[in-house]
């Protein structure tokens, strides 16, 4: 199986950069902002992203995790109704600005998994998105508010996110 880099690591640094700064004209600032990104990769990038706005702002904005695994349409209706907190924050996202971040947006079934697992525990002021790489093909009309790289790709084609935090590298290629 070939593997065709879109991009290397100095391009998604300067893909995080982009999207810091964008997130933070969408906001006006840092202010009543918080992070939270898809398990795995997602949550890694809102770390990234994090990172960023304190070097540009000198402000930490809250940041953590999300899983929707008991949010998703392809599993068990029962093992849906758990009552577990779909998410990892140690502030409260009520009257907040969230901002989602996943790795790659495809069909969009994540993030409306993510969209019914932080409805159904809180109400924040608004609900933006962020991804590092939208390949297309939606299947629900969801759009990323913050889009690293738009890469048109066939439906039997695979995008593999690679992060040093858990795969030792920084790419994202198609294969």
């Amino acid at each position: 199986m070939s593997e065709r880099i879109i991009l290397d690591d100095a391009a998604i640094q300067r893909t995080i950069t982009r999207i810091a700064h964008e997130i933070l004209e969408y906001n006006k600032g840092t202010e009543d902002l918080v992070l939270l990104g898809i398990k795995t990769r997602g949550a890694f990038l809102a770390h990234r992203i994090q990172e960023k706005i304190n070097s540009i702002e000198q402000q930490l904005v809250p940041t953590g995790t999300i899983d929707i695994t008991h949010f998703r349409d392809d599993i068990d209706k029962v093992t849906q109704q758990s009552n577990a907190h779909p998410f990892d924050i140690s502030v409260d996202i009520n009257d907040k600005v969230v901002v989602i971040i996943d790795d790659v947006l495809y069909t969009g079934r994540t993030v409306r998994a993510s969209l019914d697992a932080i409805l159904l525990h809180s109400r924040p002021i608004k609900i933006g998105l962020a991804t590092l790489v939208d390949r297309g093909h939606r299947e629900l009309p969801i759009r990323a508010d913050f889009v690293g790289k738009n890469i048109p790709t066939a439906r039997d084609e695979s995008v593999s996110v690679y992060l040093d935090e858990i795969d030792d590298r920084n790419a994202v290629v198609i294969e």
